[in-house]
């Protein structure tokens, strides 16, 4: 009996979004400032809709989740604990290149339930109906 040889294709690696992202996060931990002002320069440099969402999502977290400190993660907006660590954060659609913009919950939000749970959810629009959702995801995941 033969064996079949597998070939394996040479990874390309990282993606130019991916390096620049990681090089973000490592400018994030040796900043000075990196609250909320570096929080709004990134929405401010963001591309519309994407910068409108992530205005308005920033007003709704901060409202219903005002124990959260913006911050910025891998160069998007992000809201983390007491103890620093990221509960939520915000990836439009245009860092990837993605088709959708995403909310996403890390480990740190509480919003397990049962054995499987999502923890990110795909944003196209952000209407009334999705505030509501995330509003409620939100007081979930620091409860």
């Amino acid at each position: 009996m033969k064996t079949k040889q597998v070939i394996n294709k040479k990874s390309k690696g990282f993606t130019d979004e991916e390096k620049a992202a990681m090089k973000e996060y490592a400018q994030e931990l040796s900043a000075k400032d990196n609250g909320e002002s570096a929080l709004l320069a990134k929405i401010s440099a963001m591309p519309e809709p994407e910068r409108s969402m992530a205005k308005r999502l920033h007003a709704v977290i901060m409202k219903n989740a005002p124990t959260l400190k913006p911050k910025t993660w891998y160069g998007m907006p992000a809201y983390a604990n007491k103890d620093g660590k990221v509960v939520c954060f915000f990836q439009g659609a245009s860092k990837f290149k993605y088709r959708y913009s995403t909310l996403g919950f890390n480990d740190a939000a509480k919003l397990d339930e049962g054995e499987m749970w999502p923890t990110s959810y795909a944003l196209k629009k952000l209407t009334s109906a999705e505030e509501a959702k995330i509003i409620a995801l939100v007081k979930k995941a620091i409860s």
